[in-house]
């Protein structure tokens, strides 16, 4: 199938080299690879793939399942995290052609997609029906899908983020946990669970490592529901309003006074170790989190209670991510592409996944019927529910208690926000350990979003 956008390739402006230069600062690292070796036996396409264990477990999957289906050899070039962002940004600018298939999140695909580097999915989702596109979570969909409303990425798998705690620990101390609990509610129980149950076990575990997908990721979910946002629909910065000062003071009181040891640089890994070492009865943050908290082997397993994100003001505020597969704009592979892209989204990729490696390594997240699977259920029966519900929750386009000028849940989906996101988060992690005023943090903060917002406003 003949590309839309093959017959009108442009060189790229100064919006777009500013985009790319944006995303690349947020990649931060620099990393070579070669795309695999090309194979004279017949049909092939290039993938640039993210690292992440679910997608070593695809690699060494595609041969068995893949090209013995369909005959196209597939050649993966693996980075880490940054590197991919970084390969990502240069690969889609250029529009080199040297990669076919790259993993994308829900924060580049709407980028990408307005600067016309990625294909359009529509056509192919219309004719191949066994895919099943209505399964896939509408959250999903949405951030997935650019300003012209087409759809431009498919799920991998997908996260939102919850609140998990020690049911073991509230037991013992006559603690009861609400489904649906407001913040306050938190900061009354972290209250009561510190030090309470153990001398070392803090209230409560909450990411305060600078980086704006670091403390920001759930910082900003409770910027959401205390009325706070970034930025207005007219592209005023609103960083520092009274809404999102009182949600950083709330996030940053909370931690200093019930939260873990050194949380000025704790992040993902650090809290989830906390957890499941014993030294927090709580922790909000990613509902992926909850496969290695009930791993074999886990010191925690089968302790933990998973509810919904903690809320104020509105009626949800969980977060969206997803890593997605995305076929680039200039591919002269595009049936084979979606070939590709459309087993690595499907049921029946999970459902060999499940055969091979086990229930609990299917990439979920991103299907309805995963959450309707029994033998996912049995593996992941602690956690389906509560991450399915807050995935179809999620809403990207609305997420606060105000209309947004783009969409995004813990980030503004702008290239300028990786800088923006990741300077503020350094006032806040200051505050966090108690060197910085948030009064003052967030009016240094406000200075930079100005900054941002002059340049959509002009």
């Amino acid at each position: 199938m003949r590309s839309p956008l093959r017959r009108r390739r442009r060189s790229v402006g100064r919006r777009a080299l500013a985009v790319v230069a944006a995303l690349m600062m947020a990649a931060g690292l620099v990393s070579c690879a070669g795309a695999g070796g090309f194979s004279s036996s017949g049909r092939s396409i290039n993938v640039l793939m993210v690292n992440n264990p679910q997608m070593i477990d695809l690699q060494g999957l595609t041969d068995k399942y893949f090209t013995a289906k369909t005959g196209i050899t597939v050649n993966f070039t693996v980075l880490p995290e940054n590197d991919l962002r970084d390969k990502a940004a240069s690969e889609f600018t250029s529009q080199a052609g040297q990669y076919d298939v790259a993993t994308l999140s829900n924060f580049e695909i709407p980028i990408y997609s307005k600067n016309h580097w990625l294909y359009p999915l529509d056509d192919q989702v219309k004719a191949d029906p066994t895919f099943d596109q209505a399964d896939i979570f509408p959250s999903m969909t949405k951030s997935l899908s650019g300003a012209d409303g087409k759809l431009y990425g498919e799920p991998f798998y997908g996260e939102s983020s919850f609140l998990m705690y020690r049911k073991d620990v509230f037991a013992k101390l006559g603690l009861t946990m609400p489904d649906r609990p407001t913040w306050d509610e938190v900061a009354a129980l972290a209250a009561k669970a510190d030090r309470t149950y153990a001398p070392d076990m803090r209230g409560i575990c909450l990411r305060g490592q600078p980086g704006w997908g670091q403390v920001f990721a759930p910082l900003t979910t409770v910027v959401n529901t205390f009325g706070g946002t970034w930025f207005d629909k007219d592209w005023n910065a609103k960083v520092d309003s009274p809404e999102f000062t009182a949600a950083v003071q709330f996030y940053v009181d909370l931690v200093r006074q019930h939260g873990e040891v050194g949380a000025p640089s704790a992040g993902f890994t650090e809290c989830l170790n906390a957890l499941s070492a014993g030294k927090v009865a709580m922790w909000y943050d990613a509902t992926s989190a909850a496969g290695s908290l009930e791993g074999e082997g886990s010191p925690v397993q089968g302790k933990i209670g998973y509810v919904q994100a903690p809320v104020k003001l509105t009626k949800a505020s969980g977060w969206l991510y997803t890593w997605s597969w995305a076929i680039e704009a200039s591919t002269q592979k595009a049936d084979d592409a979606w070939a590709f892209v459309s087993w690595a989204s499907s049921k029946e990729y999970e459902a060999e996944v499940g055969a091979d490696l086990g229930w609990a390594r299917a990439p979920a997240g991103k299907r309805i019927s995963t959450y309707e699977n029994a033998d996912y259920l049995k593996a992941a029966g602690a956690f389906a529910e509560a991450t399915k519900t807050a995935i179809q929750e999620a809403d990207p386009e609305n997420p606060g208690m105000q209309p947004r000028p783009t969409v995004g849940i813990q980030f503004v989906d702008i290239p300028e926000f990786t800088d923006l996101g990741t300077k503020v988060s350094q006032y806040v992690s200051s505050a966090i350990a108690g060197q910085t005023d948030v009064v003052d943090a967030m009016a240094q903060g406000q200075k930079l979003a100005e900054k941002v917002a002059d340049t959509y406003r002009s």
